[in-house]
């Protein structure tokens, strides 16, 4: 019954209720509550706005609410209020990237520009190695496509249906790998890697932020560790943030288009944090007027008159970052597949320093690092060593079956024969923190969980993205507190008034007179960082921000739904150049 009506409304959403240009109806919101949040007052304060769950996000712990749209603004501030809800959102819509009419240039001039067949001499792909596009969707049929394509899903019918309902995606697809060295159409970038089609971009060419970020979390979960992505929307989002977040955990790079708007407002997911965000260049390595720059921008590709695949098994030419940041995808493929136990941070790294540096020296917010080059990325990631040990977890402390009732410190080590660049915390297979020294010393508040049996996990990662664990069951006991005292909190640094650039350190200090729970920290009302567990510090990329005044707050909870919000701290970010 339930599933029954919520397609129902999904149609009525998507056919009957929306505006006559196209756009569907702003009738949704995005919550994710609060770590502990009692389920029944989180379903009773979603009921009594007149709210309806409509789907979730189970990786992200978010549900998407349906409501009426005149009672947008009524809701998220009852909800915000309610103390239940680390954040409340709209759900946003994205558009997908126009292309400006430019077909003036031979076929699949970027790939010569790129170093493709020298690439290739090193590594032709691999069908292990995939890449989602995030998109309307592929043509099945094409046969440049058809023997490319890997089971993918349709998050506008819930279904397993991808074919192209706007031709979009066929054409960015194509960009990225179609089918090489079969004597039929043109080549992609991504020889052998495969194609999984994701698509949220419906045939009026809008798609929502939670099925973008719903097919993100999906494609990390399907082992797809390059997401391409050709949408854009012009606000930021928690929803977003988390789901790349996400993605980011399970080793994943999502790629984005800039957009093709000619300035440096930012675009999302493009200027999301850890996303590589793509602007264009033209076959004279020249930005095209109409592509997003900014100092959020990491990579440039050729974008303008690419020759791609289309719907019906045709060809055509297309223009727009839509067509960089697939070609990024596909060379991101080969690297990956080159050399697989390369991690994230390395693939990223590794790109952006064998690009070929256009513009001012060093980073440059129309180029990023530079246009990317295939067979530098390839002769990089060939000769990169091999490291497939994991690393040996240890957990000293506390011994197996322990009872806890009081905050402590989980405290073990971790060693590889390449050193260990991270660890993270897990209670009941919940991530509660991160560190990166060893040994470890993580806090664990028993007061935020159930009396009973819990699991305190630790993994171990090297700098290859080989993991290893150790866990140790503990037993939880807590008197029941009746607690009206909200919590304390404080942005330690950065200072009010600050001047920040690069990567910033923002420390949070919280206390409570029971215990602290849960921090989240909101750069300009966006959740960019959560913990549950001290010492709550965020590592804050400001190249993803634009320059200028931006606003940092923080805000506590405690197990009983205290809430308190830091005073706010408003900073300037500036740019500092570097290569």
């Amino acid at each position: 019954m339930n599933r029954i009506l919520i397609s129902f409304l999904l149609v009525c959403s998507t056919v009957f209720c929306q505006p006559r240009n196209g756009q569907p109806a702003l009738d949704r919101l995005i919550v994710r509550a609060r770590q502990g949040a009692n389920a029944n007052a989180v379903s009773s304060a979603i009921g009594a706005q007149g709210a309806s769950i409509a789907s979730q996000i189970p990786q992200l712990n978010t549900h998407v609410l349906r409501v009426a749209p005149a009672a947008l603004a009524k809701v998220m501030g009852a909800l915000e209020k309610s103390g239940l809800f680390t954040f409340v959102e709209r759900d946003d819509l994205a558009r997908g990237t126009l292309t400006p009419n430019d077909s003036s240039l031979s076929a699949q001039w970027h790939l010569a520009k790129v170093q493709a067949t020298s690439a290739w001499n090193i590594s032709q792909g691999s069908s292990q190695v995939g890449i989602a596009i995030i998109d309307s969707g592929v043509d099945g049929t094409h046969p440049d496509l058809a023997p490319k394509l890997i089971a993918g899903y349709n998050f506008l019918l819930g279904n397993t249906n991808t074919s192209d309902v706007l031709g979009h995606g066929t054409a960015t697809a194509g960009t990225a790998a179609a089918a090489t060295d079969n004597l039929v159409g043109v080549a992609g970038l991504g020889w052998k890697n495969p194609i999984m089609p994701l698509l949220v971009l419906s045939s009026s060419n809008y798609a929502y932020y939670s099925d973008i970020a719903h097919a993100i979390t999906y494609a990390a979960d399907h082992g797809i560790r390059v997401i391409s992505i050709s949408i854009s929307g012009n606000t930021a989002s928690s929803t977003l943030q988390g789901a790349v977040d996400y993605a980011w955990s399970k080793g994943a790079v999502v790629i984005a288009s800039a957009g093709n708007n000619g300035n440096s407002v930012p675009n999302y997911p493009a200027a999301c944090d850890k996303v590589i965000a793509v602007s264009a260049t033209d076959v004279n390595d020249n930005l095209p007027g109409w592509s997003s720059f900014g100092s959020w921008v990491d990579l440039s590709a050729p974008g303008d008159s690419i020759y791609t695949t289309s719907t019906g098994g045709a060809y055509g030419y297309w223009s727009g970052t839509s067509f960089s940041a697939p070609l990024v995808s596909g060379l991101a493929a080969l690297v990956l597949s080159a050399n697989p136990t390369l991690t994230n941070t390395g693939l990223v790294q590794l790109l952006q320093q064998n690009s070929d540096d256009l513009g001012a020296p060093g980073f440059d917010q129309y180029y990023g690092w530079g246009r990317i080059n295939a067979y530098k990325a390839l002769l990089a990631a060939s000769s990169s060593p091999v490291d497939s040990t994991a690393p040996s977890v240890v957990i000293s402390s506390p011994a197996a079956f322990a009872s806890v009732s009081s905050s402590m410190q989980v405290q073990g080590t971790a060693t590889d024969n390449m050193g260990v660049v991270r660890t993270e915390f897990y209670v009941d297979g919940q991530m509660s923190s991160t560190g990166t020294s060893s040994p470890f010393s993580f806090s664990f508040v028993p007061a935020a969980w159930p009396n009973g049996v819990h699991t305190l996990m630790v993994k171990g990662y090297d700098a290859a993205g080989n993991a290893g664990s150790a866990s140790v069951n503990v037993s939880v006991w807590t008197a029941t507190v009746q607690d009206a005292s909200p919590p304390s909190v404080s942005i330690q640094s950065p200072q009010n008034g600050a001047t920040v650039s690069g990567t910033t350190q923002v420390s949070v200090n919280a206390t409570d007179n029971v215990a602290v729970t849960q921090v989240t920290v909101y750069i300009d009302g966006i959740a960019a960082y959560t913990a549950t567990a001290s010492p709550y510090t965020y590592s804050w990329n400001t190249k993803k921000s634009s320059p200028g005044s931006h606003k940092i707050t923080a805000k506590a909870w405690d197990a009983t739904g205290n809430t308190a919000v830091s005073t706010e701290v408003k900073v300037t970010v500036v740019r500092s150049n570097g290569r």
